[in-house]
């Protein structure tokens, strides 16, 4: 399967979430999507909520505006060792990502793209707070060489019972 804007689309969506769960540790080839982000810099997990609600609010409202125009779900990217200190970037798949950044209250939408290549999918249903256990089996996946990038994509919306989500899991690998 890949992963992009060269599949099939639906209303207009990537399929960066398809229709059925990833099974542990499936390979994808990831394609460069253009994004519309919210950037952090050397934040912690205890800041991580805080920096959600933020950022996603600060994009939602030029989503609202029609600015941008999504054409996937949510998703956050992790980059550096997410058990100390890491690099954020929590956003959308956009038909066309910001050119120039976009001040939004005190944050910046800016456009970035999705890591190409390849990597390593798995879904995790079920509540955020178990997500650290999903990503350590993916980790764990034998012959996985994985680059300190880490992607989350929230395809059911976050409120929802937390039982009902779903959060497909993406690690790039090197081959």
């Amino acid at each position: 399967m890949r992963v992009g804007t060269h599949v099939t689309t639906v209303a207009g969506m990537t399929d960066l979430a398809p229709p059925q769960p990833y099974e542990r540790g499936v390979r994808v080839e990831l394609e460069r999507v253009p994004l519309a982000v919210v950037r952090h810099d050397g934040v912690t997990l205890d800041d991580i909520r805080d920096l959600f609600d933020d950022g996603y609010s600060a994009i939602g409202r030029l989503l609202a505006d029609g600015t941008l125009v999504p054409v996937g779900p949510a998703l956050a990217i992790y980059r550096g060792d997410v058990q100390a200190r890491f690099d954020l970037e929590l956003g959308f798949p956009v038909a066309d990502a910001p050119s120039s950044p976009t001040p939004v209250g005190d944050l910046e939408v800016v456009g970035a793209t999705l890591p190409s290549g390849p990597a390593l999918a798995a879904t995790h249903l079920g509540a955020y707070d178990d997500l650290g256990d999903a990503w350590a089996r993916l980790a764990d996946t034998p012959g996985a060489r994985h680059t300190n990038t880490w992607i989350e994509v929230y395809v059911t919306d976050p409120s929802v019972d937390p039982d009902h989500l779903r959060t497909d899991l993406l690690m790039p690998i090197t081959d």
